[in-house]
């Protein structure tokens, strides 16, 4: 027997003693139905789903250099890349104008963070490009200059490469929006210090033909409590062993002094989110794999720009499906509450993208304490987030479900069948530029970018099929 409704006929069934399956079903999202059933009969999309998550699976990435954005992104003073989908300054929310500004003046284009404005309103001498146009992620407002230090991350296999900039550590940073003298010079040193030095290490352990496997980090901090997303306690530590010895060592040769070396170790070492600037380039490296498959209904990017939140899937090529960015839902700092938090913000929603994030809030019930919630909460998330992908990962696993592979591969057509929305973990920027963090918590994408993303899919599949 088959019934739907109130739960009042289940119970008394089971008071019966009659076994009961309880099925959590709702009807596809409103006006998709149509579209739906071209893509789920699409003769592709079975094969091309499972083609795009192997070629996402079997992606390793290794950290292989750390060097200026202008050496390896070829960036010149005046083009600024972002996260998420192309906007332009009219557009730009507070706290990525509030980086804009700071970046500014990284790049020496203005000696004052309140002159930028003027600069990017007349749009003379200066760029805005997504990051994710340049094999490259930027967590929250994810702004990247020409003299930004960069994170360099390869496939061994494909030589393939993904970048990021280095974490400046929480609070007012610039990636929140702030742009005072103290988070100016903390970018500096970054520069002048911490980037060079971790160069030297880092081209060390490479040239020994012992890279840090950033892909095995991911695999063992999901077994220590991380989710890689908003805690990185445990892969930044592990960080903090592979590169020290090579810091200590190579560091004096390269102009390092001991107090240089020991500031670098304390500020990685005092920074749980260090590593976080691997994980989201990691993710990106292997959900790139995935691209251009055609009739796969699988996402390889989430992103926001604190205006829009976009998506681009694999069967469509490079185009973005955008709508509102949304409030989170959490915590808040201090004084801080919903009316001073700007809406989601960041590329770091990557990691979500990848299965991990939000995806695998199992794996670090502490989670909770920093994003809200409860531990069911995140067990429940992760049980949730299996209904929407097409597979799992059998090299991330969770271990309080007994070992199973986080759920990897965002399906468009399962998203829309079941209304069940992607999860993200995220930090919570100031709305007023110039604020920097003012919380952290959960938010999901604007439900429409999934029908319009089917509705895409569903125009590629009838132009084939017919022609």
């Amino acid at each position: 027997m088959v019934s739907t409704g109130a739960d009042l006929l289940a119970d008394a069934v089971e008071d019966q003693a009659v076994p009961v399956t309880r099925v959590d079903w709702r009807p596809p999202m409103d006006g998709t139905a149509d579209d739906l059933a071209t893509v789920a009969t699409d003769p592709l999309r079975t094969a091309a789903n499972e083609r795009a998550l192997a070629a996402m699976l079997g992606v390793t990435a290794t950290l292989v250099d750390v060097a200026p954005a202008s050496e390896v992104l070829g960036l010149e003073p005046g083009r600024f890349l972002h996260a998420g989908p192309p906007i332009t300054w009219d557009r730009a929310s507070g706290p990525l104008r509030g980086a804009l500004m700071g970046a500014a003046v990284l790049d020496g284009l203005v000696d004052d963070p309140e002159q930028a404005p003027a600069l990017f309103e007349s749009g003379r001498s200066v760029s805005l490009e997504p990051c994710h146009h340049h094999a490259t992620v930027g967590p929250m407002a994810g702004v990247v200059t020409s003299g930004m230090w960069m994170f360099v991350l390869e496939d061994p296999a494909t030589g393939r490469r993904t970048h990021c900039s280095l974490n400046e550590g929480l609070g007012k940073v610039l990636r929140y929006g702030a742009y005072g003298p103290e988070v100016l010079q903390r970018l500096r040193w970054l520069g002048d210090v911490l980037g060079p030095l971790l160069r030297v290490a880092v081209r060390a352990t490479r040239d020994a033909g012992d890279p840090v496997d950033v892909t095995a980090i991911l695999t063992q901090m999901l077994q220590m409590g991380d989710e890689a997303h908003n805690r990185n306690r445990a892969g930044t530590l592990m960080l903090l062993r592979d590169l020290s010895p090579a810091m200590v060592t190579a560091g004096p040769g390269a102009g390092a002094s001991g107090d240089d070396i020991a500031a670098a170790l304390r500020f990685i070492g005092g920074n749980d989110h260090f590593f976080l600037n691997l994980a989201m380039p990691a993710c990106k490296l292997a959900l790139d794999a995935a691209r251009g498959v055609e009739g796969s209904t699988m996402v390889v990017a989430m992103a926001r720009n604190g205006t829009d939140f976009g998506i681009q899937v694999s069967g469509t090529g490079d185009e973005w499906f955008t709508g509102p960015a949304q409030l989170a839902d959490g915590l808040f700092l201090g004084d801080y509450g919903p009316a001073d938090a700007n809406p989601d913000i960041g590329d770091s929603a990557i990691t979500e993208t990848a299965g991990i994030g939000g995806f695998a809030m199992a794996t670090a019930p502490a989670i909770v304490r920093l994003v809200g919630g409860t531990v069911p909460d995140a067990l429940a998330t992760t049980r949730r987030m299996r209904e929407i992908t097409i597979g799992t990962n059998p090299r991330w696993t969770v271990p309080v479900l007994e070992f199973a592979g986080v759920p990897s591969g965002i399906d468009v057509t399962k998203v829309c069948r079941t209304g069940v929305l992607p999860q993200i973990n995220t930090g919570m920027a100031g709305r007023v530029a110039g604020v920097g963090q003012v919380g952290a918590g959960l938010v999901t994408p604007p439900a429409e970018i999934f029908p319009a993303a089917l509705a895409g899919l569903a125009a590629r599949t009838r132009a084939r099929v017919t022609t």
